[in-house]
């Protein structure tokens, strides 16, 4: 059986009302162990190496701080920043520009009310912003990124943007991926074998919509083999037999601790209180027993039960 035997189809496609995208693809004729083998790498890259665009600060006329108050507006800042994070944005282009909003109320804010540079758009242009309820401005400038992966906000942000709000990003389009592999014996022998045997792959990819789970794979194909490539054209370095250095033994890291707090869905008045208190990751979080987290303002029983319940249930984390 050659690799050259290979073929991938695509079995559904669909698009859902908020613009996002589903897509299975079926990957056949593989050798026994290399359905695990394609379906492993595929996924890692679809997650964490395919890029896209975020809104990463604005300046907003008016506010000095997230925790400010825009006079006519029913959000308060902090909401209107959640809000902004779930904007999905598609680049036509790697150049891109600033973004500009500009709305006299009372009036339903959503994205479609962003000024766009001709290079990118908005997937999910009916999302909501907030709402200006008399006939106050509302006024919003944007700075846009392209990135792969996750990040905090304060983290690698250029200076010369002191007088912007800080957004964590989420650059990376594809939201989940799961694969399966099935075995079957070649039709053309009568008598079974093992060597026989061929496996077929099931991937089923869901996306932002910035981008289609077809291109999605088809990039993630293409980083895989442009990263063996350069392995290959590189000669292998061969260390010179000395004595081995002993190796510091490394404390184990707490794979949870980095991971934003967005990224466990808390309710907005919960969200918004771990904020205000800066708990920005789950390792900030974890400082905090349920106990001390009531004494934050607004904070009571009902929302350490949803800490409690949210970190058990994503991470098998026992919070007490």
């Amino acid at each position: 059986m050659n690799i050259e035997n290979l073929y991938i189809q695509s079995f559904k496609a669909k698009t859902i009302e908020s613009g996002a995208m589903y897509g299975q693809f079926l990957i056949d004729s593989l050798k026994p162990g290399q359905g695990l083998t394609f379906g492993n790498i595929l996924r890692r890259v679809l997650l964490n190496d395919i890029g896209g665009i975020a809104i990463t600060a604005v300046r907003m006329a008016g506010v000095d701080d997230e925790f400010s108050i825009i006079p006519g507006v029913r959000e308060d800042v902090l909401e209107i920043l959640l809000n902004l994070k779930g904007i999905v944005l598609k680049n036509v282009t790697d150049d891109f520009s600033c973004g500009r909003l500009k709305i006299k109320g009372p009036a339903v804010v959503t994205a479609n009310s962003i000024q766009l540079p001709e290079n990118l758009q908005v997937v999910n242009s009916n999302h909501y912003i907030g709402t200006i309820s008399d006939s106050n401005i509302l006024e919003i400038e944007f700075q846009f990124e392209y990135g792969t992966g996750y990040r905090l906000a304060g983290k690698t942000f250029d200076n010369k943007y002191d007088d912007y709000l800080e957004l964590d990003a989420i650059f990376q389009p594809i939201q989940k991926v799961n694969f399966r592999v099935e075995e079957e014996y070649n039709e053309k022998y009568t008598n079974i074998n093992p060597n026989d045997r061929i496996e077929r792959l099931f991937i089923d990819i869901w996306t932002n919509g910035s981008i289609s789970p077809e291109k999605a794979i088809i990039s993630a194909s293409d980083f895989i083999i442009k990263t063996f490539n350069s392995l290959v054209k590189n000669e292998i370095i061969i260390k010179s037999e000395t004595t081995p250095k002993t190796k510091k033994k490394t404390p184990k890291v707490n794979p949870y601790i980095d991971i934003a707090i967005e990224e466990l869905e808390f309710s907005v008045r919960v969200y918004n209180c771990l904020k205000r208190a800066k708990i920005y990751t789950v390792g900030e979080l974890l400082t905090y027993s349920p106990e001390k987290l009531k004494q934050l303002r607004n904070f009571g029983q009902k929302s350490a039960d949803e800490v409690c319940t949210i970190l058990k249930n994503k991470f098998g984390i026992v919070y007490s």
